[in-house]
């Protein structure tokens, strides 16, 4: 079978959260991926109130819908990041607290825990009873994202510090998510602390190849920097938790802003990249899907839709239709082993 098609409704989170399952069943999707925020997945409710978690599915269910993975973006970016008053529009109040650094910090970092925990619940209750994969999406934030271009003159020593950083406050998240059998899987994306393949194989290693720690693959974020997202699967084949399907098209623009985006808003008619819905940018899909058949995986493809230039409906529509004809299973014979026969 092909894999299950879901809609990430992060972009949908002002919509309450049937609203978006009965137009996601509209579309033709076959699941969610549940955000941490607005009304879709509330982590403190689904572990403070048993009936909570039932609720959810029983929304699902109405709309035959399911879910494979639940995603903490928000929260994670304010765990290894520099924090300023941005996150405060970004994290619930109770993480903000009184905005001391630190503590926001440590309260993101065991609010992803509690993350884990939720999530395992929510799976755990899945109907049919039947065994599944935990997965939380997310960030991880960085304390060293601000060197990227490395003047003042910037040592490997001193990004080192950021790696340390990060596997300072991530291993014990990572050691309570293997307590729970569930995977941390992050969206390698410029402001974390990986970005591309080499920093994402440094992470790695500053974890110290924890086993629950892998990736979101989204290649939308990885070929505007000239970054090889079909190699990236390979690289890190049992790395690969989770699927985002977006977009981005890049070499566009009229030269004034250039990869780092001199400062102009998604869709300024300037920029060298931008995200686009499926089938709309430069991403080559096809070969992903190659890829992830190459690998063995058999996990939901998860359309993210971003793009500020077509109406978001029509675009989430048009993205399922996109996947489902993009997408396809692995062969079980081998094409010329008939020849013989």
């Amino acid at each position: 079978m092909a894999r299950p098609v879901t809609l990430f409704t992060g972009q949908w989170a002002d919509l309450p959260f049937e609203t978006i399952c009965q137009k996601a069943q509209d579309f033709g999707y076959d699941g969610i991926e549940l955000p941490c925020w607005g009304d879709h997945f509330d982590i403190v409710k689904a572990l403070e109130d048993d009936s909570y978690i039932k609720g959810r599915w029983e929304i699902l269910s109405r709309y035959g819908l399911t879910a494979h993975a639940i995603s903490n973006h928000l929260i994670g970016q304010a765990i290894c990041d520099l924090i300023d008053e941005r996150h405060k529009d970004i994290l619930p109040p109770e993480i903000w607290g009184d905005g001391d650094p630190e503590g926001v910090r440590q309260r993101a970092a065991q609010r992803m825990i509690d993350a884990a925990k939720a999530c395992r619940k929510l799976i755990d209750a899945r109907p049919g009873g039947e065994e599944y994969p935990a997965v939380v999406n997310g960030f991880t934030g960085s304390s060293i994202w601000h060197t990227l271009y490395a003047f003042p003159p910037t040592s490997q020593q001193y990004w080192q510090k950021g790696f340390d950083d990060f596997a300072k406050r991530f291993l014990p998240i990572l050691q309570a998510f293997d307590k729970l059998n569930v995977n941390f899987g992050l969206e390698v994306h410029p402001t974390e602390i990986a970005f591309d393949i080499a920093s994402a194989q440094r992470a790695i290693e500053a974890v110290k190849g924890h086993k629950r720690f892998g990736f979101n693959f989204d290649p939308s974020h990885l070929g505007y920097q000239g970054v090889d997202y079909v190699k990236f699967i390979y690289a890190f084949k049992d790395r690969i938790f989770h699927v985002h399907m977006k977009d981005a098209w890049w070499g566009h623009g009229d030269g004034s802003a250039g990869v780092f985006g001199g400062h102009t808003s998604f869709a300024d008619p300037r920029r060298y990249w931008d995200f686009r819905s499926l089938g709309h940018g430069d991403v080559n899909f096809e070969d992903i899907i190659c890829a992830l058949n190459d690998i063995g995986y058999k996990g939901p493809l998860s359309v993210e839709w971003e793009d500020s230039r077509m109406d978001r409906e029509y675009g989430a529509r048009e993205a399922c239709d996109f996947v489902r004809s993009i997408d396809f299973p692995s062969s079980a014979i081998a094409f010329d082993a008939q020849f013989d026969q």
